[in-house]
């Protein structure tokens, strides 16, 4: 029997005998083609190894050494480590333009049957885990409901499979990533984990980015907030629910979580009111917000149990979409994860743990761009002056306000958000 697969083919029948011999002496190329590809990847790979070795011995292992890490340790956590090629944003791999990805409107992320999802997972858990949100709510003032939503947010709740190698991850992205000043250090202090701590090499897993345990932290943040929830002498945010639990209390309140400040709430916005007034560094007293007319969704007069007595406007899509006035504990939770849509998924589903709710403003149609194109009007707005934050391709707050203030400025109307005609015009 012929086999089905592989690179031999025989001539077809009924060639002239010189086609055949042509036929043969292709087939014979194409061979010595592939297997001088494979050598040459081979030796790349090889090459690239090497380079790698000695950049652990000659780069990590100083700084390694300089926190406190044993040789015996750094040996045994980098034995046999080869990069991990298979991971995203990496230069040295020629992988696509982060930039290019298509933009997703807030309202996606936000969508209620989401929100209601994660929040009836975490009633669930609560009924289970009480007695140990009481004594992080008591410890840290973190209301249940914010702790068990990021829990279900990073992790489902400890369901999710965190399969990475977390020091090969780490070291990849330090060796070849796209971001590898940030991922220096966190390499380094992964090997303080394992210097340090009672886990072993094999047990700590994180996802592609790094990010370790059910709670996702960092191994910088592992190290200045982990917390030993059950006592037992360890912080295993891998596989213990208390210590999880007690480690998402404790780095919130770590950044500045004031215990009973609620978090915000949605509010109507009127025309009046300019969307260019966003961002913390932008806060008003309840009363101005009141006289500005500013009233709760709902219709209802705003008061101090809805956002406390200094509100801050969010509008995740500008005039686009749903407004809010958020307090400082809002940008405690945009500490663990900066972006505004994530910080609101937790508000919203640690209130409706409690009580049900919905988004009543509407969400306008936005989108039709991509990350390259935010980054090219954020550059432009830079050059004219706007402060963005950073030209990253990321519609955050400042991007917004810059918008509008452009908008206000051209006598355009103002939306302070990007969409085709914005992006026509600075681009």
């Amino acid at each position: 029997m012929r086999p089905r697969h592989g690179v031999r083919r025989a001539a077809p029948s009924g060639l002239d005998p010189r086609l055949r011999a042509g036929f043969h002496l292709m087939m014979k190329r194409i061979v010595l083609f592939l297997a001088a590809g494979l050598a040459l990847s081979t030796q790349g790979a090889a090459a690239t190894d090497a380079a790698f070795s000695r950049w652990l011995d000659t780069k990590v292992w100083p700084a390694a050494e300089a926190s406190g890490v044993r040789r015996a340790t750094f040996d045994a956590a980098v034995a046999g480590l080869e990069p991990d090629l298979r991971l995203p944003d990496l230069k040295a791999t020629g992988g696509g333009d982060a930039f290019q990805s298509e933009f997703r409107s807030p309202a996606a992320y936000l969508a209620d049957d989401k929100l209601d999802g994660l929040a009836a997972g975490a009633r669930q858990r609560g009924a289970i885990h009480r007695a140990m949100l009481d004594k992080v709510a008591r410890a840290t003032g973190v209301p249940d409901g914010i702790v068990l939503a990021i829990w279900g947010k990073e992790s489902a709740f400890g369901a999710a499979r965190i399969e990475k190698d977390a020091v090969r991850t780490l070291a990849t992205q330090a060796y070849m990533g796209s971001r590898r000043a940030e991922f220096f250090p966190e390499l380094v202090a992964a090997l303080r984990i394992l210097e340090e701590e009672h886990i072993g090499r094999a047990a700590m897993k994180s996802s592609w980015a790094g990010a370790l345990g059910q709670p996702q932290f960092m191994p910088t943040k592992f190290l200045t907030d982990a917390v030993d929830g059950d006592g037992d002498g360890r912080r295993d945010i891998w596989a213990s629910t208390p210590d999880v639990l007690a480690s998402i209390g404790h780095f919130l309140k770590s950044r500045g979580w004031q215990a009973g400040l609620p978090w915000g709430v949605e509010v109507r916005l009127p025309a009046a009111v300019a969307c260019s007034l966003e961002g913390p560094d932008q806060g008003q007293s309840l009363s101005a917000w009141v006289k500005a007319g500013v009233t709760r969704a709902d219709g209802r007069p705003l008061a101090a149990a809805d956002v406390g007595s200094v509100g801050h406007l969010l509008m995740p899509a500008g005039r686009m979409g749903p407004a809010f006035l958020v307090s400082d504990n809002f940008y405690v939770l945009k500490a663990y994860n900066e972006s505004d849509v994530y910080a609101l998924t937790i508000g919203m589903v640690g209130d409706r743990t409690s009580k049900a709710g919905s988004i009543r403003g509407g969400w306008g149609k936005v989108g039709g761009f991509t990350r390259s194109d935010v980054r090219a009007v954020q550059r432009r707005l830079e050059a004219m002056g706007h402060d963005v934050g950073t030209a990253d391709g990321l519609v955050g707050f400042r991007t917004r306000v810059a918008i509008g203030r452009w908008q206000a400025k051209n006598g355009l109307p103002v939306t302070c958000y990007p969409d085709k005609a914005v992006i026509s015009a600075l681009r």
